[in-house]
């Protein structure tokens, strides 16, 4: 996943309204109503069928951590889908996506301005528009340049020009070297 595929998901996590299963065998017992099988959830996180039952049985309480962070990943990705399609709905079509990103921001613009990116940090409130752009683009398997371009057009739409009210002459705003970024999805 990329950085900003990254923080949709986690954008889509803080919505969560009820925890993650706590014990192994809860999560274990999840993932195997989720994916059918204890073969299917031993392929999803990397451990045999055998290991799979004796998690659920409660024979084995404490995985690898490389396998308790693959159980945890495969919950997340499959908690409450129900939550996170309302969520995203009402991003792309009232609320908005949030942008909250420290990056090395540049940019092409007319002659006698300079377009050395520099690094920045940024809170701006993109609308609906951008937030479905967004969503459509992770769902039709975008790469995270594509997903960052989006974020950067939003940026020069709302941020540097201010709807149209300045900065007419700039063409295009580029994100590289993100420190961090982070989404709330309003």
């Amino acid at each position: 996943m990329g950085e900003i595929e990254d923080a949709i998901a986690r954008a889509e996590q803080e919505t969560f309204t009820q925890e993650l299963p706590k014990t192994l065998k809860g999560q274990i017992n999840f993932l195997v109503r989720q994916l059918g099988s204890a073969k299917a959830v031993a392929q999803e996180i990397g451990v045999t069928a055998d290991s799979v039952s004796r998690y659920r049985r409660g024979a084995r309480k404490h995985p690898p951590k490389e396998i308790a962070s693959k159980i945890d990943g495969a919950i997340r990705s499959r908690w409450q889908p129900g939550v996170r399609k309302r969520r995203r709905n009402h991003a792309a079509t009232v609320g908005g996506v949030t942008v909250e990103t420290r990056a090395q921001v540049g940019y092409k613009a007319g002659p006698g301005s300079t377009d050395d990116g520099r690094f920045r940090r940024l809170t701006v409130h993109l609308p609906p528009s951008y937030a479905q752009r967004l969503f459509d683009a992770r769902d039709a398997g975008a790469s995270d340049q594509e997903m960052r371009e989006i974020v950067a057009e939003g940026l020069k739409e709302i941020y540097f020009q201010d709807g149209g009210r300045r900065a007419v002459g700039l063409s295009e705003v580029i994100l590289n070297d993100i420190d961090y970024i982070d989404l709330d999805l309003k």
